[in-house]
C-alpha cells in the first residue's frame, strides 16, 4: 500500500518507461508534498489527440481511477488537459478526480486578463472552452506538432516557445498549457522567459487542488 494522502496520477500515454511515466507524479510531489501513484492507459501509444483517442482514453478512466484508489490514492488527477472520462471516472470512485485541463483554465481565469491556450489540438479541449468563456483570446498549436510525443524533441520544445510568443502578441496576458506534455518537458519556465508573461501549467494547477482537496499545505 501506498502511505497516506497520496495522489493518483493517471497518464494517457502508453508506455513501459516509468521515468518517464511518472515525472507527472515528481513534479507533483516535488511542488506540493504529498506522495504519487501512476498508472497509465492501455494501447494510448501517442496519447490523446483526436477525437478517436479522446473516446478509447474516457473508455479506460474508470478501470484506472479504481486501481490507482485500489493502491490507496486518496485523490486521482487525469494527466491529460481534454479531460477524457473525468465524469465517468468521478462515478467510478469515492475520492476527488481533478481533470488537468479544467483545472489549469480555473486558475487561468482566476488570474484575470485574456487567456492563450498552448495546446496540440486546433481545436481548443471543451474542458478548457467550457471554463474561459470569452476570455480564450487566442489559441495556437506548436509548428510541425500535433501528438505529444512529438514535443518530445528540441524542435517540439522551440516551436512551443515560438507559439507562445504569438499568443502574447494575439493579446494573451496568461499563458495556459493545455497539453500536459509541456509539463514533461519543463517548458513554463521558458515560456516565461520568452514571453514575460505568467503561465498555467495544468498539471501543477491540478497537483494544488488535489492538495487543497487533501488539506495538504503546499511547500
Amino acid at each position: 500500500m501506498t502511505a497516506p494522502r497520496t495522489v493518483g496520477v493517471i497518464r494517457v500515454v502508453t508506455s513501459d518507461d516509468w521515468q518517464f511515466l511518472e515525472a507527472h507524479g515528481r513534479v507533483l510531489e516535488q511542488a506540493y508534498g504529498y506522495g504519487t501513484v501512476t498508472a497509465c492507459l492501455p494501447d494510448q501509444p501517442h496519447g490523446v489527440y483526436d477525437d478517436r483517442t479522446f473516446a478509447a482514453a474516457a473508455q479506460k478512466m474508470p478501470a484506472a481511477a479504481r486501481a490507482l484508489v485500489a493502491e490507496g490514492a486518496a485523490a486521482v488527477i487525469l494527466s491529460c488537459a481534454a479531460d477524457p472520462g473525468l465524469a465517468w471516472a468521478r462515478a467510478a470512485v469515492e475520492v476527488p478526480v481533478i481533470g488537468a485541463g479544467s483545472a489549469g483554465a480555473a486558475i487561468a481565469l482566476a488570474m484575470g486578463g485574456a487567456v492563450g491556450v498552448l495546446g496540440i489540438t486546433e481545436e481548443v479541449p471543451e474542458s478548457v472552452t467550457s471554463v474561459l468563456g470569452d476570455r480564450l483570446v487566442a489559441s495556437r498549436v506548436p509548428a510541425g506538432v500535433r501528438r505529444t510525443t512529438e514535443l518530445t524533441t528540441a524542435a517540439g520544445a522551440r516551436a512551443a516557445v515560438e507559439a507562445a510568443i504569438e499568443l502574447r502578441d494575439a493579446g494573451a496576458t496568461t499563458i495556459l498549457f493545455a497539453c500536459t506534455g509541456l509539463t514533461t518537458l519543463n517548458l513554463a519556465g521558458p515560456v516565461r522567459a520568452a514571453t514575460g508573461l505568467p503561465v498555467v501549467d495544468a498539471i501543477r494547477a491540478a497537483g494544488l487542488v488535489a492538495a487543497d482537496a487533501l488539506d495538504v499545505r503546499p511547500l
